[in-house]
């Protein structure tokens, strides 16, 4: 092991003398400041290093009082206080000196100094006043008997577990919270007035109601397709009827066109009387025969949310969509060299089929889809 010189063992010396001197100025600089609750952490953290520190023998006992003051203060505060939910302040503050509590424990030469008092006991007391407001809060909501304030109970009660797990049967009131505030939609069968069509329809759904139940948008929120509702017997809350309206699959569209085209080219160099080199030019010529197919499809998807206890439409829109598969080709008579880059592209290939119908129908579908599952998680996500 290498052996430090004397100038290194000076260097590291003074750097630890100014950490201890920064730290002793550091708590001195929050006690000043009426920071009571910091000041004690930093001063117990500098006995542990340097039991005999005299900045924070001398000002640790005081620091501790005036923090013990101040958070019992706050304490009564909120006791006196009308909101419901103080009891969670109250342990808020309570752990906070039992913070205090704990770090002073854990330093032999601060617990000579100062006697801390435990607040474990005013914790659990406060936890548990704290979970039966909770419960309490939640239980009255619960017995309104709807949705929204069944949803409302459902997080009332989770507050109370996280206060104390396991506490009396509040699992049991969740769970029934859960099963009333929860929306049952349904969505519909989607009817095409071709039956050529339906497989691909009932494919636009299915992957629509996947997608949203998978999405976990809402949690107190489930989709169901119209067939699975109907096999369980299962009553919707809200109904989303999609039908797709005014629809176009293959619509074609044949354009032969015929274009001359022309280009001057170099065909060679020649001398003139002063011997100087100059191009020889020639016209090239060649007509252009191209055939552009086009099959547009398009169509529009009404859908609407209404709630099925009262019949109020809660939500309509109309969404379009299209796609437009195109293929070219072409042929040329003439000389070649008269032919643009982007001619030369369109020569060749071949006149093939687009599409079937069924592929083309999801296609324009796509965007539809989109924009609907987008409206969707907006709507359910605002519930």
């Amino acid at each position: 092991m290498k052996k430090l010189s004397c100038r290194q063992l000076c260097c590291i010396v003074a750097l630890l003398a100014y950490t201890l001197l920064l730290s002793c100025k550091s708590g001195e600089k929050l006690y000043n400041k009426g920071r009571y609750s910091e000041a004690v952490l930093t001063f117990v953290k500098k006995l542990q290093r340097k039991p005999q520190d005299a900045t924070a023998t001398r000002l640790l006992p005081d620091a501790y009082h005036q923090a013990l003051q101040s958070g019992e203060d706050r304490v009564n505060e909120w006791l006196r206080s009308n909101n419901q939910l103080k009891w969670e302040s109250v342990r808020n503050e309570y752990r906070a000196l039992q913070n205090l509590y704990n770090s002073i424990h854990g330093s032999p030469a601060a617990l000579k100094l100062v006697q801390p008092k435990d607040y474990r006991d005013a914790i659990t007391g406060a936890q548990e006043n704290a979970a039966e407001i909770r419960y309490d809060r939640g239980t009255t909501l619960l017995n309104r008997g709807d949705k929204v304030s069944a949803r409302q109970a459902y997080e009332e009660f989770g507050a109370a577990l996280k206060l104390i797990p396991n506490y009396r049967d509040t699992k049991q009131r969740m769970d029934e919270a859960f099963q009333l505030g929860v929306v049952n939609v349904v969505v519909s069968q989607i009817e095409v007035r071709s039956p050529y069509y339906q497989f691909s329809a009932d494919q636009f759904r299915d992957y629509l109601v996947r997608n949203l139940q998978q999405r976990n948008i809402n949690r107190f929120v489930q989709f169901y397709d119209e067939r699975i509702a109907r096999s369980e017997n299962l009553r919707p809350d809200e109904y989303i009827e999609l039908r797709f309206f005014d629809f176009v699959v293959g619509q074609t569209f044949v354009d032969r066109i015929q274009r001359d085209v022309s280009k001057e080219i170099v065909t060679g160099t020649t001398k003139d009387t002063s011997g100087n080199t100059i191009n020889l030019y020639q016209t090239v010529k060649a007509t252009l025969y191209i055939t552009k197919k086009t099959v547009v499809s398009k169509g529009l998807l009404d859908y609407r949310i209404t709630d099925t206890n009262n019949g109020q439409v809660l939500r309509t829109d109309r969404i379009p969509g299209n796609y437009t598969w195109v293929n070219q080709f072409g042929t040329f008579r003439g000389d070649e060299r008269a032919l643009s880059d982007e001619d030369r592209k369109l020569m060749g290939g071949q006149d093939v089929p687009p599409p079937p119908p069924s592929d083309l129908f999801m296609e324009f579908t796509r965007p539809i889809y989109d924009v609907l599952a987008r409206d969707l998680q907006s709507f359910y996500n605002s519930l």
